[in-house]
């Protein structure tokens, strides 16, 4: 009977520091504070820790208090490049022929796809009553600042919206891309209706990338089509230079 006694205690004494080292649980009522020390309402460290630049910790495990804190560029970099591709769209098919149109920017200037043949074009659908496509936003404008200034990418943008909701949204909300307003004859070409769609057309006008819905990892991917194909294109030049 006492070797029992004993085996049970035993047993007690070895599950029990299991039990009292797991992690609080996070839910919507956690207790989420800033390094500073200030509360952060669910709405906001949700999205922040969705953004993948931020992360919780417990500073005790059994405190059931997180706090909020940024991760380095590296640290995001790393998350971005192990991150799973963004789903493809269903609108567009991967190696196809891209169907090319013609319009006009929101500033009336003439746009042809078909002629930009030879450059990377690379664009987003969307309208501004959308939160993942706003959501995405910045990571699309770093793209453009990215290679701005590079002739060989067109930044497009299209937007559903008519020319003076977009001036207005423009007033308090970046979007680097050319836009492209009243652009749902354009959508509906190739029958998208799940914002945002993105789409990379390669210099040959296939298409290279495509994504809809939001993901962490789109910016990073459509960066990573654009330097894969940048490479494809230096790949060919330098053969005939070595002749």
């Amino acid at each position: 009977m006492r070797r029992i006694v004993f085996a049970l205690f035993a047993i007690m004494i070895s599950i029990h520091p299991c039990i009292a080292q797991q992690p609080p649980k996070l839910d919507q009522h956690s207790v989420v504070k800033d390094t500073s020390g200030n509360t952060v309402p669910y709405p906001v460290w949700a999205q922040l820790l969705s953004t993948g630049r931020y992360k919780l910790k417990s500073e005790k495990k059994d405190n059931p208090e997180f706090v909020l804190f940024p991760v380095s560029e590296a640290e995001y970099e790393k998350t971005l490049e192990n991150a799973p591709k963004p789903k493809e769209s269903i609108y567009f098919r991967t190696g196809g022929k891209f169907a090319h149109f013609k319009t006009t920017d929101i500033n009336g200037n003439k746009i042809n796809t078909k002629s930009l043949a030879g450059k990377i074009i690379v664009l987003n659908f969307w309208f501004i009553k959308c939160p993942p496509c706003v959501r995405e936003m910045p990571d699309l404008n770093a793209l453009v600042d990215t290679y701005k200034g590079d002739s060989s990418i067109v930044f497009i943008g299209i937007a559903l919206d008519e020319k003076y909701e977009l001036e207005q949204f423009f007033k308090t909300t970046r979007f680097a891309y050319t836009i492209v307003n009243k652009g749902r004859y354009i959508a509906d070409q190739y029958r998208i209706n799940s914002y945002p769609t993105n789409v990379v057309v390669d210099p040959e006008g296939k298409v290279y990338f495509h994504s809809s819905g939001f993901a962490v990892s789109t910016g990073f991917w459509i960066k990573k089509s654009i330097e894969e194909l940048k490479a494809k294109a230096i790949a060919k030049v330098e053969p005939v230079n070595n002749q």
